[in-house]
């Protein structure tokens, strides 16, 4: 229905030609601005009210796991049934970390949640069987638990911005409440966290829409082909800036496995443009400070560029 309204609104009242750069790229931005809000905006209430009926002690005692690093698979494990897109996570990552999980466990979900999940699952397994499709799954697990980790040892919590922590304070007081003081808390949330974030959001899908619009879809394939060795690293870095979930990603993934390029290099894109879209990053730095927003970034490319070059070497 959002994608008939944006070309409904692109194509008959603005009179562009369908198929254009500017009428592609103002679709896709008018079509993802309306679809991330919906999404946000319905997630964030959403668990704003589960917050109401599901004490922040109880989920940071599940996820807050006596046993290292078991909070980590846990919260990665969480990602599998919750196939949020990577803006869409970001709520819940806030939440998470409200409720005092330890900030490591919350990345892990971070990543798990838009790029491993049963949608992928299914669409690779389709398009590729199940050995490409089981590898990238558990790949895309390890990913999100060693990232986790890792971000977990270096004890990053003083980037985080200081109203998360003053969120986190309020929580402890919230005790039983009616239906209808849960809907008012909700929307509440939902209202105030909007505010803060929305700006960020029109720029980074303005920005995926110009790449969508006026980046050829061959240009990939052209400067990340199986003759250059810097393939992975290409990919992942031209990924980074785009946005999309697991879903709308593999269609890309298949026509760009069809043109030649190694499944490597290809499943190394889709990781990057499902669990570091630009969206997310701009969303992220309302959140976190610009240093943990940059190991984030940094440690979690890093491990698919080397998942990328593993795959090519044993596929």
């Amino acid at each position: 229905m959002l994608k008939g309204f944006a070309d409904y609104i692109v194509f008959s009242l603005f009179g562009m030609v369908p198929g254009s750069r500017s009428g592609e790229a103002l679709d896709f931005f008018i079509y993802d601005t309306l679809k991330i809000f919906l999404l946000l905006t319905t997630i964030i209430y959403v668990v704003a009210i589960i917050r109401t009926s599901f004490p922040p002690e109880r989920t940071k005692q599940i996820l807050s796991h006596k046993r290292e690093y078991v909070g980590n698979v846990m919260a990665a494990l969480l990602g599998i049934v919750t196939p949020f897109c990577s803006c869409s996570a970001v709520p819940l990552f806030i939440g998470f970390v409200e409720s005092g999980v330890p900030l490591g466990v919350t990345f892990s979900f971070l990543i798990s949640s838009p790029m491993v999940n049963e949608v992928a699952l299914i669409m690779l397994w389709g398009l590729f069987g199940w050995k490409i499709a089981l590898i990238y799954i558990g790949t895309g697990l390890l990913v999100a638990i060693v990232a986790g980790i890792v971000i977990g040892k270096l004890k990053m919590e003083k980037y985080v911005q200081d109203y998360v922590w003053e969120m986190q304070v309020g929580n402890s007081e919230i005790k039983v409440m009616s239906w209808r003081e849960k809907f008012d808390y909700a929307k509440g949330y939902t209202i105030e966290l909007l505010k803060k974030i929305w700006p960020y959001v029109v720029v980074g899908v303005g920005i995926g829409a110009f790449i969508h619009g006026y980046v050829p879809q061959d240009f990939l394939a052209k400067w990340a082909g199986r003759d250059n060795p810097f393939a992975v690293p290409v990919a992942v870095a031209l990924g980074v800036p785009l946005y999309s979930n697991a879903a709308g990603v593999i269609p890309i993934v298949q026509a760009l496995t069809a043109k030649g390029m190694a499944i490597g290099t290809v499943l190394a894109f889709m990781m990057a443009v499902t669990a570091l879209s630009l969206p997310e990053a701009v969303i992220l730095s309302n959140v976190l400070k610009k240093p943990l927003l940059a190991t984030f970034f940094g440690i979690v490319a890093t491990a698919i560029i080397i998942v990328g070059y593993l795959f090519n070497a044993i596929l």
